[in-house]
């Protein structure tokens, strides 16, 4: 005569595999980063000299170009830099005469200096403008 299993070990490892696939959901979900957004910034320079300019991340330790870049504007021109950012993310720029850091704006080459009106909310397919004047 055969052995049948008793119903709470039948169903044991049914619920076993449902629990794990539950946790596991759950963990990604935590684990998800934020929502990655494509924006861009357009930076005018009406300088006669030409300018360094670097985008800096006020929420995390991330900054473009990246990897001790800059963009360069020639004077009198401008440029359209496009990022991927973290949506509602601070970015914030620096900008400085190519040459002679100590002529700045925004929270200048260091990202050390304060400003008010240097930082944009990071917002999907929009695009913020940067006016260097003299």
């Amino acid at each position: 005569m055969a052995l049948l299993p008793r119903p709470c070990e039948r169903a044991s490892p049914i619920r076993k595999p449902a629990a794990m696939l539950r946790l596991t959901l759950a963990v990604l979900l935590i684990a998800t980063p934020a929502h990655a957004a494509d924006m861009a910034f357009f930076v005018k320079n009406l300088r006669s000299q030409a300018v360094a300019v670097e985008l800096f991340s006020r929420d995390r330790k991330m900054s473009w170009p990246g990897g001790d870049q800059v963009f360069l504007i020639e004077p009198s021109s401008q440029k359209s830099v496009p990022i991927s950012c973290n949506s509602g993310e601070n970015i914030c720029y620096g900008a400085w005469v190519n040459g002679n850091d100590a002529v700045s704006a925004g929270v200048g080459p260091d990202n050390d200096q304060p400003c008010d009106t240097c930082c944009f909310i990071c917002v999907e397919k929009t695009t913020e403008t940067i006016d260097l004047v003299e």
